[in-house]
């Protein structure tokens, strides 16, 4: 090893020595990790994107100060990259990330940012980013994770002492709001739709409550009719929190008693019938109800902790030169 890393070092060093003395130097060995190298041309092309950001909105007088200390710090993060993905292929976790991993991964984050692929691969392009760049970056966080797991997760217990001081330190986050459990079926109206289809689809809905009122079953009636969330089960859409739903239903839901189905309910979306199943109060959520939450965060503050342990300790076992 000692010797590939300082045949590396001569090539370059002949390399550089063959340039004219007034050529612009526009690469060179910036640092060496263990038998790899990293080039100013490798720094640049990875923190372009980055430094384009800042040029463009940070209009601060020390935005050269700014520049060069997040490039020293991206060149760290570059470093560290680096031995995890040596620390990865020294134990065979880099093989098992595959493409559709990280396709997945992408996809997921695009649907719940409610992103498409194309408007993100515009607004990327916008930015000065790639494709390859953010599959390549969340290749590195997936076999991260899988390392990470590997090395410390197994290691890491959450006792019930500590998920009891968490609940107790940060009480305020688990007050519980009033909330309602209720089924509703929902007829929508078209965007613009004229007053002659509106009352169309509001007689449709007093038919099917006077159904309703008859016997026949609010789940089967939505299954069949709703337009609504949840209408394949039977209109269910859970608990509902004041604050979180239409006003119009909000209002009747938490007046409603108990299993009473409302009278029609006109909203800007359509029209609603609901039949309130379940109620809670207001006030703190047992800690039984709350336990798996405390401990996932619980342990995400100690996977980053140790991380931040484990990566020192490579680091120091490494043989890091910074030339920049």
């Amino acid at each position: 090893m000692k010797f590939y890393r300082t045949f590396i070092l001569v090539l370059w060093s002949i390399i550089f020595l063959c340039l004219p003395v007034q050529a612009e130097v526009v690469d060179k060995i910036i640092a060496v990790v263990n038998d790899e190298i990293i080039t100013l041309y490798d720094l640049n092309a990875a923190f372009e994107p980055y430094q384009k950001n800042i040029e463009n909105t940070y209009k601060g007088n020390d935005k050269d100060a700014l520049i060069r200390q997040t490039k020293e710090a991206f060149l760290q993060r570059l470093i560290d990259n680096m031995l995890i993905e040596q620390e990865a292929k020294r134990t065979g976790i880099s093989a098992t990330v595959k493409e559709e991993d990280v396709m997945d991964v992408l996809q997921d984050t695009l649907v719940k940012q409610n992103v498409s692929m194309q408007d993100f691969l515009k607004n990327l392009a916008r930015e000065g980013g790639s494709i390859e760049g953010v599959k390549k970056d969340i290749r590195s966080q997936i076999v991260r994770m899988r390392l990470l797991r590997r090395e410390v997760k197994d290691k890491i217990i959450v006792t019930d002492s500590e998920i009891g001081a968490y609940y107790n330190e940060h009480r305020q986050e688990y007050e519980g709001k009033e909330s309602v459990r209720m089924k509703q079926l929902l007829l929508m109206v078209p965007p613009g739709a004229d007053k002659n289809v509106k009352m169309k689809i509001r007689n449709n809905a007093l038919q099917l409550r006077e159904l309703i009122m008859k016997g026949e079953s609010f789940d089967l009636l939505a299954v069949k009719y709703s337009q609504g969330p949840a209408a394949a089960q039977g209109g269910d859409v859970g608990f509902i929190e004041k604050g979180t739903i239409i006003p119009e239903v909000e209002t009747v839901a938490f007046n409603l008693p108990l299993n009473q189905v409302s009278e029609v309910i006109e909203s800007n979306v359509g029209f609603h019938i609901i039949k309130v199943v379940d109620k809670k109060g207001a006030g703190l959520k047992p800690i039984a109800m709350v336990r798996e939450e405390i401990k996932a965060k619980i342990e995400e503050e100690k996977l980053d902790k140790k991380f931040a342990e484990w990566i020192s300790s490579v680091r120091a076992k490494s043989h890091i030169e910074i030339k920049l």
